[in-house]
């Protein structure tokens, strides 16, 4: 079983002006299936893009070429902070045609993975210190699960925590050759922690700002952020503290990503057929902060993008974003996004807004406008796509 929420998440994402690429895929794209009725289109979400930024860089990914299949490749886009344009940034010699994940970002520095597809059997690891410049090969991961979160590293790649397939997590140094098993999907659902979360599968692995090794999934039981860290020889809940007006919901985790220092987690909180986002931070202290819930109706979240000071932002399959500043911020809902193939928005240190566009070898780049009511386009990127190079 595909380890995204619902064999129906790509239903529906026409929605959106697009026929959007699932970087969830790894290689040929599944077709799309009707969810169950009782299901709400909201219970799931789909990462055919995404981005992340640090206060000196933003990256982005997003499927270019074919629409699916040996000639649809996942592109890696870099925004280097004081520079007005993006420009590709995939690291060499790899196919990348079973999606890309982000790790280690801190500076300019970035820890990429390639989830396994088409030939490719294992996840290749590239490390870079200078935005790309220079790319080293990192020790070659067992196959990464298929989702966004499954490759996580502190900041400088030293230390390194994968998802595979199977849902074990593992870790190894950069300098290491060889994966050290810390817990299986299983083992860790029939602890304590598990058990109160009702856990049903892990989503995300992460380090916290302080080193610490977090693992995140979804929770059967209501009311409980599957979130968990290991100490005193066990794993053990480590999620914030939810709102009362969530008592009654199931909470998915979607994304928990560490970058600058800063831990954010994407929950998705459903209670029959209502759904809520909410963003949660975790500061140095350890204690989390949560921002007010989101209600989405019956959207669902398409792509997602962090920013370095806790900003948060959603695709909605409705065709808006929502844009969350930090935990200070409030929810801001934007124009309907550009058409693309792919979508992703982006949020760079400087506060700009902007919403990438992919279709077959064009990046198109949009900017919210000062007043947040248009998007103007900004940029256009060919990319030399190997169109045969991966059959």
């Amino acid at each position: 079983m595909s380890r995204l929420r619902s064999a129906g998440l790509f239903a529906g994402l026409l929605a959106l002006g697009t026929a959007v690429g699932c970087a969830g895929c790894g290689s040929p794209a599944r077709p799309a299936a009707a969810s169950p009725a009782a299901t709400p289109p909201t219970a799931a979400a789909a990462e055919p893009a995404y981005s992340e930024a640090t206060s000196e860089a933003t990256w982005a990914v997003l499927p270019m070429g074919a629409s699916s299949g040996p000639n649809e490749f996942w592109q890696l886009f870099l925004l280097s902070a004081g520079r007005p344009q993006w420009a590709l940034d995939t690291p060499p010699d790899i196919a990348t045609n079973g999606a890309l994940e982000l790790a280690g970002l801190s500076g300019t520095s970035i820890v990429t993975g390639v989830r396994p597809s088409l030939y490719l059997a294992y996840s290749p690891v590239s490390l870079s210190a200078d935005g790309g410049q220079q790319w080293a090969a990192g020790p070659p991961a067992q196959r990464l699960a298929d989702v966004p979160d499954a490759l996580a590293a502190t900041p400088g790649g030293g230390h390194l925590l994968a998802l595979d397939e199977a849902g074990e997590a593992s870790s190894t140094t950069s300098a290491g050759t060889a994966w050290t098993p810390l817990v299986t999907e299983h083992a860790l659902a029939s602890t304590g922690a598990g058990r109160a979360c009702g856990l049903t599968q892990l989503t995300a692995v992460a380090y916290s700002p302080g080193g610490a090794q977090l693992l995140a999934g979804d929770c059967r039981e209501p009311g409980v952020a599957g979130i968990f860290t290991a100490s005193a020889g066990g794993w053990h809940a480590a999620g914030p503290e939810l709102p009362p007006a969530l008592a009654s919901s199931r909470i998915q985790v979607l994304r928990l990503v560490t970058t600058s220092g800063q831990t954010t987690a994407l929950l998705l909180a459903v209670s029959g057929s209502r759904a809520e986002l909410v963003a949660a931070w975790l500061g140095a202290n350890g204690t989390w902060t949560t921002s007010a819930p989101l209600s989405i109706g019956a959207a669902s979240v398409r792509t997602t993008a962090f920013g370095a000071s806790g900003a948060v932002a959603a695709v909605l399959s409705s065709g808006h974003a929502e844009v969350l500043t930090g935990s200070s911020g409030s929810w801001q809902q934007t124009p309907p996004v550009p058409a693309g193939r792919a979508i992703t928005i982006a949020l760079p240190a400087d506060g700009q807004v902007d919403a990438l566009a992919a279709v077959a070898g064009v990046l198109t780049v949009w900017q919210l406008g000062d007043a947040g009511t248009q998007w103007t386009k900004a940029q256009t990127v060919k990319v030399p796509i190997q169109y045969g190079s991966s059959s």
